[in-house]
């Protein structure tokens, strides 16, 4: 059976329909018992040193645990308390795909009246089926993604990336194992360098690759034939909030007239508006330049900007390929 054969198993109905009334269906699945195993035993399968993206993942899990088992060491502390302060410690207030990721977690599972009515063992028990539902829709995301964008790359073509994204990772990923020709130019990813582990990754995978400081970007781009970037939040506007520079990466790409794809997990469309780069909640991260830096020299620290939809030409989602102008309807589908 074909990979896409396994993504679309029924080919008369529309992968895009199919895959949006997962998100409304109440099924049961393993995938609890599958992030129990990766909790317990180690990640499996595919998940490689790339599944970490912008500090999150594997690695900030790892912490976590850590966090957890120092916490749950003092004889006064319930397990239950300690679970929460290794959570609030680790969490990053200002990570707007986690705010979105919860918020549409907390209406998902809530989302059936049935619960006004049942006892609260079947109350429990469905919430948890809803959950682990969520949790295997928000699994499947990134391969569902990788498979839809694998017409817009086509042999011979350069893809600029920015940044260290685990969807765009899958999405190149597939294109390799697929035999695609194609080279990736890298931004180095400055202030903590993701483009150089992203480099590494393609170097891995037998990618023809190169690497760019970041004001390279336009001196490099009448090479490049497509932009793929992700996102840390896909916004009402049909925008996106991303790693620092994307904005500017977007703005050159666009007066080349070159396309700029975002990769981006439905569970990432968070509902905020911003109409400025000072629009956001700051996301600060310290910056090494290498040299003393004197003390009433101001730096800027800001970790990541806001790329308006029209610099924008199509967003790679789970629920569908999607123009910024659709984004607005989606929402309103997914907080329904």
């Amino acid at each position: 059976m074909s990979e896409t054969s396994v993504l679309n198993p029924n080919p008369n109905i529309s992968a895009y329909y199919q895959t949006r009334a997962a998100h409304h269906a109440v099924v049961t699945s393993d995938w609890l018992a599958q992030a129990q195993a990766a909790v317990a035993g180690g990640v499996s399968g595919e998940v490689t040193a790339a599944e970490v993206e912008d500090g999150c993942g594997v690695e900030k899990g790892g912490s976590v645990i850590e966090e957890f088992n120092s916490w749950r060491k003092q004889p006064d502390l319930a397990e239950a308390v300690a679970a929460i302060r290794a959570l609030a410690s680790s969490w990053d207030a200002t990570s707007i795909s986690l705010t979105a990721a919860c918020d549409l977690f907390m209406r998902y599972v809530t989302r059936t009246s049935a619960l006004e009515y049942e006892d609260f063992n079947s109350a429990r028990s469905r919430l948890i089926e809803r959950a682990e539902k969520f949790g295997e829709i928000s699994y499947k995301a990134r391969r569902i993604i990788s498979m839809l964008s694998q017409d817009f790359i086509f042999d011979g073509c350069t893809i600029l990336v920015h940044g260290f994204s685990r969807v765009v990772f899958e999405v190149l990923k597939t294109a390799a194992q697929n035999k695609k020709s194609f080279r990736v130019f890298c931004t180095e990813g400055r202030p903590d360098r993701t483009g150089l582990r992203f480099s590494n990754e393609m170097a891995k995978l037998d990618v023809p690759v190169k690497l760019l400081i970041d004001s390279a970007v336009a001196y490099s781009m009448d090479e490049v034939d497509m932009v793929f970037v992700g996102a840390d939040g896909v916004v009402e506007s049909g925008g996106i909030i991303n790693m620092m520079g994307t904005y500017q990466i977007a703005l050159v790409a666009h007066s080349l007239n070159k396309p700029v794809y975002v990769a981006a997990e439905s569970y990432k469309f968070a509902r905020l508006y911003p109409l400025d780069q000072k629009d956001m909640a700051p996301a600060l991260r310290p910056i090494d330049f290498g040299v003393p830096v004197p003390s009433k020299v101001e730096i800027e620290k800001s970790a990541r900007d806001y790329t308006p939809p029209q610099y924008l030409t199509l967003l790679f989602t789970d629920l569908g390929v999607l123009t910024p102008s659709v984004v607005s309807d989606e929402l309103i589908q997914l907080y329904l």
